[in-house]
C-alpha cells in the first residue's frame, strides 16, 4: 500500500479520533480503503451553517422573573459546566461573554486555551475560556473564504449560537429597538469555547473532525453544532463518511452530549440530517412573539405584515405600487425581475414607489429591498408565493418593508388589477407578545422520517428557532448584505441553527444540576417532558396551520423545568450504539477499530427498533412486531403505570403494563407489540403515544407506525 507524503496531510487525528486527513490522489485513497485495519475512507465534503423572549415563553422565568422550580436555580444557571461550539468563530467583545460576573477560576480538568496569534485574535477571559481555528481543508477546498488565521467570527453565525447557548445576562439588549429586552443564553453561568471550523458560512469535512477532535481533548460538557450535510446521508454504507456522524460518536463515547441542529430544509419530508441516535437533533418552532406592521392600500383595505424595518413613510401619505415584473428593465426577464434581484428593476419605473416583490428565487430576502433601494424605490412589499403559504418571517430591511402571507398576496393583486393608480402606505413594525397558536414549527424545519435510519424517530425535540435575538459580529451588518454598513452588537435570526443552542444550553443546566447523568439520560429526561400542545392548549400546528406530527417535532417543544426531574430515563451506552452498529450492518472488525479492540458484536444481533431510544418507531410493519425497552429510576421508588393511544389502524399493547421500582438507579424492561389491522392498511405513517405514570410524573414518548400488510 502506498502511505501518504508528510506534506500531504492536513490533520492527524490522534486523541479520540484514531486516523488523518490528508490530500490524496484518489487511486491512493482506493488502495488506503482496502487496508483491513481501516474502518473507512471518507471523501471531504462541505457542510452548511444552519442559519431574549424565548426562555421565557418556555416557563424558565415570568416576566423577567426567575421562577422558583425554574431549571436555572436546580442547575446553579450551568455553573463551570463548558459548552464548545463548532462554528463560525466568536465575536469576544461582546458584552454576552465578558467575565466580570464570573465567580471562580477555570475548571482545572479544561485543557483549551485561545490559540490566535493573528493581530485582532480572540483572547481568553474567565468566561470565554477557549477560542481555536481549524482551515486546512478550507485552505485546500476554497481558499477565498478563509478570512484569516483567527478565531473572530466575521459573519455573525457562530457567535449569536454560542451566546444562546452560554452568553451571560445582557440588559437593554436590541435589534435596532426590536425585541428590546435582556439578551440571555441558556447557561449562563457555563464557561464557553468557539472552535472555528465554518468559514465564508461552509465548513469542510476534516476541519470539522479536527475540531470535534480538540473539544472532546480539551474537556467540553457539551459539543453545539448548528451546520450539517444539505441533504441526509444516501445510505447506511456511507454512515459514518459523514464527518458530524462520526465526530458526535467519538463525543459519545467520551460521554460528551451533542446538540446538532435538524436542518433548514422543510417543509417536505425525509430532509432531517445530523440524523445518528447518539446526537440529540433540534426542529426549529416559533415563540409568541412578532414584529407586526400594517399595509393600508387605496381602497382602505387592511393587511399584516412582519419586518424589522428602521425607516418609515410619512403616515398620512400613500405611495405609488408597481410589480416588480411591471418594473423589469429592457434587458431582465420580468419573471426573473419579479423576485428582485441586484439590477433588474428600472429606475424609471421604480423612483419614490413602493415595489412588490415575490418571494424566492434564491435571492436574500433583504438584498431584494436592497434592490429596489438602489433603484429609488421608496419601499417594498414582500409577497409569498403558493408554496410559501402563511409562513412570513421578520427581515431588519434597508427600506420601509414589510412580508405578507400568499393570500394577502392575492388580494393585493386583484387590488393592483383592478386600479388605474395603485397606492399604498406601510406602517412602523412593533413588537407584539402574546401571541396565540404558539409554538407552531418553522416551515423551514427540515422533517423526518430519516431515510437512513427509519427506525430512529428525528428529529428529537424542538425549540425556538424563529426571531431569536442573540450576540452578533459588529464585523458585518445583522443582514450579512455587502452594502449594508449598519452594525448592531445584538442581531434576530431564524433557524435550526438558533433552536439548537436552546437545548446546548439546557443540556449544560443539566449536567450541572445532575451531573451523574449520562448524554442518553439528558435526552431522555428532555424528550419525555416535552410539550405537545400550544399556549391556547391545543395541539402544536404546522406552518401551514394544520395539526403538527412527530416528523416535524420529534417529542414535542421543549419544557426544561421539567427535564430536572422526569422520574424516569431511557438510558444508553457507548456499548449500545455499537450494537445498533452490529444491527445495521457493521461487523465485529469494525466495531474492533472503533473501539479500540475493547468490543466485538454479539452473537444474535437484536433488530434496530430496539435501541433504547425515548421515541418509538416501527417503520414497516408487516401483520405484528415487538420491541423492547428499558427504563431507568432516577427519582424516588414508585410504580409506573402505562397508558397509551394506538396509532390509527394499529393494535398496540404494552407488557407489562405496570413497573415497580423500589430504589434510584433500578431498570426495568418492557415490550411494546403491534398489530396491524387489515382494513386499514395504506396510511402510511401513523402516529400515537405510550405514557409511563406514577401520577407526579408523566414520561412521554412519541410512537409511529408504519403498517405495510
Amino acid at each position: 500500500t502506498h502511505s501518504p507524503r508528510l506534506d500531504a496531510i492536513l490533520y492527524s487525528y490522534t486523541k479520540n479520533i484514531n486516523g488523518f486527513a490528508a490530500h490524496l490522489e484518489e487511486e491512493v485513497a482506493t488502495q488506503i480503503a482496502r487496508h483491513p485495519d481501516v474502518v473507512t475512507v471518507m471523501a471531504s465534503t462541505m457542510l452548511k451553517l444552519h442559519t431574549t423572549r424565548s426562555w421565557d415563553f418556555m416557563d424558565m422565568e415570568r416576566d423577567g422573573q426567575i421562577l422558583p422550580d425554574s431549571i436555572w436555580k436546580h442547575g446553579r444557571f450551568g455553573q463551570d459546566v463548558i459548552i464548545a461550539n463548532l462554528d463560525s468563530g466568536v465575536w469576544p467583545e461582546s458584552n454576552s461573554f465578558t467575565d466580570e460576573e464570573v465567580v471562580g477560576e477555570v475548571p482545572k480538568r479544561w485543557k483549551g486555551s485561545c490559540s490566535d496569534t493573528a493581530k485582532y485574535g480572540v483572547s481568553c477571559n474567565k468566561k470565554l475560556i477557549g477560542a481555536r481555528y481549524f482551515n486546512k481543508d478550507m485552505l485546500l477546498s476554497n481558499p477565498g473564504a478563509v478570512d484569516g488565521n483567527w478565531s473572530r467570527d466575521t459573519e455573525g453565525h457562530g457567535t449569536h449560537t454560542l451566546s444562546t447557548a452560554g452568553g451571560r445576562f445582557v440588559p437593554r439588549a436590541s435589534l435596532f429597538g426590536y425585541a428590546n429586552g435582556t439578551a440571555k443564553g441558556g447557561a449562563p453561568r457555563a464557561r464557553v469555547a468557539a472552535y472555528k471550523v465554518c468559514w465564508s458560512g461552509e465548513c469542510a469535512a476534516a476541519d470539522v473532525l479536527a475540531g470535534f477532535e480538540a473539544a472532546i481533548h480539551d474537556g467540553a460538557d457539551v459539543i453545539s453544532v448548528s451546520f450539517g450535510q444539505d441533504a441526509p446521508v444516501a445510505t447506511v454504507a456511507s454512515f459514518l463518511q459523514e464527518p458530524v456522524t462520526l465526530g458526535s460518536l467519538h463525543a459519545a463515547m467520551n460521554g460528551v452530549s451533542v446538540v446538532c441542529s435538524a436542518g433548514n430544509s422543510g417543509p417536505l419530508e425525509d430532509t432531517v440530517v445530523n440524523a445518528a441516535p447518539w446526537v440529540t437533533t433540534v426542529a426549529a418552532s416559533t415563540v409568541d412573539r412578532d414584529f407586526p406592521n400594517v399595509v393600508t392600500l387605496g381602497n382602505n383595505a387592511h393587511m399584516t405584515g412582519m419586518s424589522l424595518e428602521t425607516t418609515t413613510l410619512h403616515s398620512t401619505q400613500l405611495y405609488s405600487m408597481i410589480k416588480a415584473s411591471d418594473a423589469a428593465l429592457a434587458s431582465s426577464d420580468p419573471a426573473v425581475a419579479s423576485t428582485c434581484p441586484p439590477g433588474t428593476l428600472d429606475p424609471e419605473k421604480v423612483k419614490n414607489k413602493i415595489v412588490v416583490c415575490v418571494r424566492g428565487g434564491d435571492i436574500p430576502r433583504v438584498t431584494k429591498g436592497m434592490t429596489v433601494l438602489n433603484a429609488g424605490g421608496t419601499g417594498m412589499i414582500l409577497a409569498n408565493g403558493e408554496m410559501d403559504g402563511d409562513d412570513i418571517v421578520a427581515d431588519p430591511h434597508v427600506l420601509p418593508a414589510t412580508m405578507i402571507t400568499y393570500s394577502e398576496a392575492m388580494s393585493l393583486y386583484k387590488y393592483m388589477d383592478s386600479s388605474k393608480n395603485p397606492v399604498a402606505n406601510i406602517s412602523p413594525s412593533k413588537t407584539e407578545v402574546g401571541v396565540k397558536n404558539s409554538p407552531s414549527v418553522a416551515a423551514f424545519s427540515s422533517r423526518g422520517p430519516s431515510g437512513t435510519l427509519p427506525c430512529v424517530l428525528k428529529p428529537d425535540i424542538a425549540a425556538p428557532g424563529v426571531d431569536i435575538l442573540a450576540a452578533f459580529t459588529e464585523y458585518v451588518s445583522p443582514t450579512e448584505v455587502p452594502n449594508d454598513e449598519r452594525r448592531s452588537e445584538y442581531a434576530i435570526l431564524s433557524g435550526t441553527s438558533m433552536a439548537c443552542p436552546h437545548i446546548s444550553g439546557v443540556i449544560g443546566l443539566l449536567k450541572a444540576a445532575r451531573p451523574e447523568w449520562s448524554p442518553a439520560a439528558m435526552r431522555s429526561a428532555i424528550m419525555t417532558t416535552a410539550r405537545t400542545q400550544d399556549n391556547t392548549g391545543a395541539p402544536m400546528r404546522d406552518h401551514d396551520g394544520r395539526e403538527a406530527t412527530a416528523f416535524a417535532f420529534g417529542a414535542g417543544n421543549i419544557h426544561p423545568n421539567r427535564a430536572v426531574d422526569p422520574g424516569l430515563v431511557y438510558d444508553l451506552s457507548k456499548e449500545d450504539y455499537f450494537v445498533f452498529l452490529c444491527s445495521m450492518g457493521f461487523n465485529s472488525s469494525d466495531l474492533a477499530k472503533l473501539s479500540a479492540g475493547n468490543f466485538t458484536c454479539p452473537e444474535k444481533v437484536p433488530p434496530m427498533e430496539d435501541l433504547n431510544y425515548p421515541s418509538i418507531v416501527v417503520p414497516a410493519l408487516r401483520h405484528t412486531s415487538t420491541v423492547a425497552r428499558r427504563l431507568k429510576c432516577v427519582g424516588r421508588p414508585a410504580t409506573y403505570r402505562a397508558t397509551w393511544r394506538a396509532p390509527y389502524g394499529v393494535n398496540m399493547t404494552v407488557e407489562p403494563a405496570a413497573l415497580e421500582f423500589g430504589k434510584d438507579g433500578e431498570v426495568k424492561e418492557f415490550k411494546v407489540t403491534f398489530k396491524s389491522e387489515k382494513d386499514k392498511l395504506g396510511k402510511g405513517y401513523v402516529f400515537g403515544r405510550l405514557v409511563w405514570s406514577d401520577g407526579t410524573h408523566h414520561v412521554r414518548s412519541p410512537v409511529v407506525v408504519n403498517a405495510l400488510d
